[in-house]
């Protein structure tokens, strides 16, 4: 134990391979005993409803990350750890735990996470480390609830946006549809857009599958990850009008009881179907833009 600690404290000396392996145990002990009842809360909780509905998939991704990034986190013996950085870094994250904790704050309790995993990983193989697992880091991000106050300053104008042009497609096609802000009157039917078919958090979500399937993916050509993490924002949305769409016609010509079974098993999975196939159709087109004009894939 002493050999251990003495080599993580020194920056001369870089942890090997079985010391670095107890390291991990002890910081993953350490972060389970901080973060499991904080996220058994959080499951009993926000998890539970329409709005946050996404976080243990999403939690569940990163977590897979992480472990895709493993090998090489722990490739190259020697990597001399951070100490200062990471130290810093560790106080930082442990203050705003503390904050979130004793004022029941799930964004600055979870949100502490990323910091602490990332002063972790600074202590035991460096900036390199740390670049490693950058973007299971970022992507922890989509783990952490956003404020109620912030969600429903952000969902009412993409609600507004959506009916409106739920509404314009399907008058467009012939249907009896009338709006009154974000209430949909089909036929004898009347919807209303709920914050789970086309709220901020959705958006949130679909822009998280949209960089997952960038780092999956991984172009050589930044300028068209660029692209692509830049439109992932209107297909997340098309996906939201494509949803509303789809319940709207399930109402109308199966009725809403058919509407409302629809809406809280299919609605979904229709959502996350409809985005990850326009992600590979941009995607697709901006390979062919970029092979038109010579550049790389």
């Amino acid at each position: 134990m002493h050999s251990l600690m003495s080599s993580v404290l020194s920056p001369s000396r870089p942890l090997r391979s079985g010391q670095a392996a107890w390291a991990w145990g002890w910081l993953a002990l350490g972060l389970a005993v901080m973060y499991v009842p904080a996220l058994l809360a959080l499951a009993r909780d926000l998890w539970g409803t329409d709005r946050q509905g996404h976080g243990p998939l999403v939690l569940l991704v990163a977590g897979w990350l992480f472990w895709r990034q493993w090998p090489a986190l722990n490739a190259a013996d020697g990597r001399r750890p951070a100490l200062v950085a990471g130290w810093l870094l560790l106080v930082a994250g442990l203050l705003l735990y503390v904050l979130g904790r004793s004022q029941s704050t799930y964004v600055f309790e979870i949100g502490s996470l990323i910091p602490m995993v990332a002063a972790c990983v600074l202590l035991q193989q460096g900036g390199a480390g740390l670049r490693t697992v950058a973007f299971p880091l970022f992507f922890l991000l989509f783990v952490v609830p956003l404020p109620d106050s912030w969600v429903d300053l952000l969902t009412q104008p993409m609600k507004a946006a959506v009916s409106a042009v739920a509404e314009w497609l399907l008058r467009s096609l012939g249907y009896p549809i009338a709006r009154t802000g974000v209430v949909l009157q089909i036929g004898q039917y009347q919807l209303l857009v709920a914050d789970a078919c086309a709220g901020i958090q959705s958006l949130f979500t679909l822009e998280a599958l949209g960089l997952l399937y960038l780092n999956v993916v991984r172009h050589s050509s930044a300028l068209r990850n660029v692209a692509l993490a830049i439109l992932v924002v209107p297909v997340s949305f098309t996906a939201n009008v494509v949803r509303v769409a789809a319940l709207c016609l399930i109402t109308y010509h199966l009725g809403d009881a058919v509407g409302q079974g629809f809406l809280h098993q299919f609605s979904g999975l229709l959502l996350f179907l409809t985005a990850l196939l326009l992600i590979i159709a941009v995607d697709s087109g901006l390979r062919r833009l970029s092979l038109a004009r010579g550049g790389k894939q």
